[in-house]
């Protein structure tokens, strides 16, 4: 994620030091508040190990806090180089009152402070201030490989950044029906995987043309008087599509962004159908969670403002006026099966398209 900036990464027991050029600060920044596998960072001042370097720095810090609006502080001190002549006790006192003298009005607080001044005795001395908080979750790439059923509204990209906060790595398929979606459409989604890419390494998008499935589910369903089956079956078709590019490209689940209820095709009733689909494991992430929870999300992680941009998927057209809302599995299947749907299927994934965004 830091390729590119010229930083230097050194790793010594329980710490990570990046080492950045100056000019790649910000570039350096953003990729540590996109890296899952941290618990924070800080930018840090090294200083010389000696008492008086190390309280300079402090004062330094102190002025920087206070100047940013904080008013009160402590001081946290750890000493791994025990031939440093303060230990930990008398560095928090020491460099208490070189703030307190330096700064008057910046008052210590040691039980709820606005601001914390850290410093380590390590191989060097090292004072920075509030550290940022990190995304915590696994590294990337340790839970194996997924694949994400990316749509264009708000859902599918939480699912896909809280998998990934799990240390899994992401491909994402969408399913595009032009001329029934538009251009537009098929671009939100791959900008909303870009979104998530940046957390996770990047990532390989493939969009599906689902417009000839469509269309045939929506004249088959008419002539069966199944039009309230619609929605069920064309999840169905798409859970066996992303199923077989899935085996294809070696992933380990699926990865949805349903959430029980939330609308008529995610009835548990309905999830089951459309399960029956897959044989790989369908991982739903936001299954427990209502849409304010998800929305915060979708806020924090940057994706919410593509998500509500005016552009519907394959998903919203020909949505029945009264969908089925607890389906059965077995005449599920039974409808499904008149949708003859097999060679249109293997045609769509034939003809995909592959969009990376990798860092």
């Amino acid at each position: 994620m830091l390729r590119g900036t010229g930083a230097r990464v050194f790793i010594t027991r329980s710490r990570f030091f990046v080492h950045c050029p100056e000019a790649e600060e910000a570039k350096a920044e953003n990729a540590l508040n996109h890296l899952f596998g941290i618990a924070g960072w800080a930018k840090t001042k090294v200083c010389e190990k000696n008492p008086d370097a190390v309280l300079a720095a402090c004062i330094e810090q102190g002025r920087l806090l206070y100047e940013k609006g904080k008013r009160t502080f402590k001081i946290e001190a750890r000493r791994t180089d025990k031939s440093f002549p303060l230990d930990s006790y008398a560095i928090r006192c020491a460099a208490g009152d070189a703030v307190i003298n330096a700064v008057p009005d910046f008052k210590v607080d040691v039980k709820k402070p606005d601001a914390v001044i850290n410093v380590e005795i390590r191989e060097k001395a090292y004072v920075y201030g509030n550290a940022e908080e990190g995304l915590r979750g696994l590294p990337s790439g340790t839970a194996g490989r997924g694949l994400l059923l990316l749509s264009g509204g708000i859902d599918s990209p939480v699912a896909g950044y809280m998998m990934a906060s799990r240390g899994m790595t992401l491909d994402a398929v969408y399913f595009h029906a032009w001329p029934y979606t538009s251009d537009e459409a098929r671009d939100k989604a791959v900008q909303l995987a870009g979104i998530i890419g940046a957390y996770c390494m990047g990532i390989r998008l493939y969009v599906v043309d689902f417009a000839a499935v469509q269309k045939q589910i929506k004249e088959r369903a008419g002539k069966l008087a199944a039009e309230p089956w619609i929605t069920v079956l064309l999840r169905m078709a798409m859970l066996e599509c992303a199923n077989a590019l899935a085996k294809k490209l070696k992933n380990k689940c699926l990865i949805s962004g349903e959430s029980l209820s939330q609308v008529a095709s995610q009835t548990i009733e309905n999830i089951s159908c459309t399960e029956s689909m897959a044989s790989l494991p369908v991982l739903r992430p936001l299954i427990g969670m209502d849409k304010e929870q998800i929305i915060r999300i979708a806020e924090r992680i940057g994706s919410y403002k593509t998500s509500i941009l005016p552009y519907e998927d394959c998903c919203t057209l020909f949505t029945p006026p009264h969908p089925i809302l607890r389906g059965n599995v077995a005449e599920a299947k039974e409808l499904y099966a008149g949708m003859e749907l097999g060679g249109l299927i293997c045609k769509a994934l034939e003809e995909c398209e592959l969009y990376t965004n990798n860092r």
